[in-house]
């Protein structure tokens, strides 16, 4: 029976599966819902995100994933093998080859936990990738040559910086700093501006529509709803982007520094390929409005966002197990 290569993009705020010769065919939330009188999983991905912040008591819905690692093995185990079913149906297989991508700055004990996971749903060959190897694969980068790329990767969880040529890692950094931490600090300035008490949702969906890291042209406005935190009572307030932009300041700040960093320690011929070739942005943390504009004004580098920057890394790791498991065949 032949066997399937998937490539799994397992992050903190979505998962995305890559199957050979189909490309990317799932992309859900990685929030399961558990029901805690009984211990039973009542939805996974986009039910369960439907969920979080509306459960009745006994219900919660939970991110097994903190940061880029497994937070809750059992949970997360359950999550991909649900996920794995769901993208090649329900079909009898044999033989499955498992990429699955984990942040730069994983230890070796995250590795093996998240290799535990994809073993037990059925794999028979795992392979671990990079994060920002994998981005750099997914965005068309050659990564073959002696030729310095840089990949910034924003996802939820994490953002790992890299500098990387001959297929390798030559400096990297990961911060705990990325799309999650973008909706905090909305939460905490309209808590703290308004009076306004607003969950993780709404936080996102005023990030993804009037967001913006750099200042605009032109202001887009919209309405936020929340809770008012003098009266207790619901309350509608009209936000600016350029609210947003001072309440994401001090977040993107730190990535801007990280990748700062990540060029000090840069060797200087690859230095000099990087100011040539430019910074490449990937994952969802990358379609923040603007986020390409900062880090270019900060470090006088030409910076582009990659093509599908959501799917870069899901992409990066389908061919990856396709080249390793071709290269064993051959």
């Amino acid at each position: 029976m032949a066997s399937t290569d998937i490539g799994i993009d397992l992050g903190t705020a979505s998962i995305l599966v890559y199957i050979r010769g189909k490309g990317v065919v799932l992309k859900e939330p990685s929030v399961v819902a558990f029901d805690r009188d009984t211990q039973k999983i009542k939805a996974i991905g986009e039910d369960a995100r439907l969920m979080l912040g509306r459960t009745p008591g006994n219900i919660t819905a939970v991110r097994p994933l903190r940061q880029g690692v497994i937070s809750d093995y059992t949970v997360t185990e359950k999550m991909l093998r649900y996920f794995i079913q769901k993208a090649i149906g329900k079909k009898i297989y044999r033989k499955l080859n498992i990429a699955v991508c984990v942040p730069s700055g994983a230890t070796e004990v995250e590795k093996k936990a998240v290799e535990d996971a994809a073993v037990n749903c059925g794999a028979r060959e795992v392979f671990i990738i990079e994060e920002p190897i994998a981005a750099a694969i997914g965005a068309g980068i050659d990564i073959d040559k002696p030729c310095g790329n840089m990949i910034v990767d924003i996802g939820g969880g994490t953002s790992d910086i890299a500098v990387i040529s001959l297929n390798g890692t030559v400096v990297s950094t990961s911060v705990k700093i990325a799309g999650d931490d973008f909706d905090e600090a909305i939460v905490r300035y309209m808590r703290k501006k308004h009076n306004l008490m607003i969950g993780e949702r709404t936080a996102e969906e005023v990030k993804i529509k009037v967001g913006t890291c750099y200042p605009l042209s032109e202001d887009m406005s919209m309405d936020v709803r929340g809770r008012n935190l003098v009266t207790g009572l619901p309350k509608s307030v009209p936000i600016s982007s350029s609210e947003i932009e001072e309440a994401l300041r001090e977040t993107t700040v730190q990535i801007v520094e990280a990748v700062h960093s990540v060029l000090e320690k840069t060797p200087p011929e690859l230095a000099a390929d990087i100011a040539d070739r430019g910074i490449v942005l990937t994952g969802g943390g990358a379609m923040l409005r603007g986020l390409d504009e900062l880090i270019q004004a900060k470090t006088g580098i030409n910076t582009m966002v990659a093509d599908d920057a959501m799917t870069c890394v899901a992409i990066g790791t389908g061919k990856y197990v396709e080249a390793m498991t071709g290269k064993s065949f051959e």
